[in-house]
């Protein structure tokens, strides 16, 4: 006995039909999730609880003690920040010899999660940097951010750490939230 497959357009459309409201629902929640900031997030320093990974880097490299600030600082970091004692977020950052640096922080994807700036040398073993980046609100472009921070780097060039101000804006220019913390970092090396 062979069975024969059911022909019944109406049957068909509705399993469709049911299928493309599963679909859109799913995708719906996936792409609905609040995205509230790209490199900062809006929230920082009230409250919001953040959970650090645990990672399995490389160890520190050997640094000289005589390289100044401008050499040591050029590499790959693991920072966490922090306000009133909290952790709330951890990055990779990448500061680069031409005064340029990149961080990717563990901040949702969709609110966008790389942003970037400039550094310079500011005393023997401090730099500090202006960084900048986009604010999203469910997906929409809502502001940028200013992000002003100077680090203080360890004797053997494997570490940091440092205090920095981030002031988030409207699309309009007006500053709706200034968060003021500290970063601590780790050199990843090669």
């Amino acid at each position: 006995m062979t069975m024969k497959a059911e022909t019944n357009p109406s049957r068909k459309i509705a399993i469709q039909g049911v299928g493309a409201i599963l679909c859109t629902g799913v995708l719906g929640a996936l792409f609905s999730a609040q995205a509230s900031a790209s490199c900062v997030d809006p929230k920082a320093g009230q409250g919001s609880s953040h959970q650090s990974p645990s990672l399995a880097l490389n160890a520190p490299g050997a640094w000289s003690g005589s390289e100044d600030a401008a050499h040591q600082i050029v590499g790959t970091w693991q920072v966490s920040y922090a306000a009133g004692g909290t952790v709330y977020g951890e990055a990779f950052i990448q500061w680069h010899s031409d005064g340029t640096e990149w961080e990717n922080i563990d901040f949702p994807i969709l609110g966008g999660n790389i942003c970037m700036g400039s550094w310079k040398v500011v005393g023997v073993n401090k730099v500090s940097r202006y960084h900048v980046g986009w604010l999203y609100s469910d997906g929409t472009l809502a502001g940028h951010f200013v992000e002003t921070e100077t680090d203080t780097l360890s004797r053997d060039g494997n570490s940091y750490s440092g205090y920095n101000d981030t002031k988030m804006y409207n699309l309009d220019g007006t500053m709706f939230n200034e968060v003021v913390g500290t970063s601590a970092a780790t050199r990843i090396s090669p």
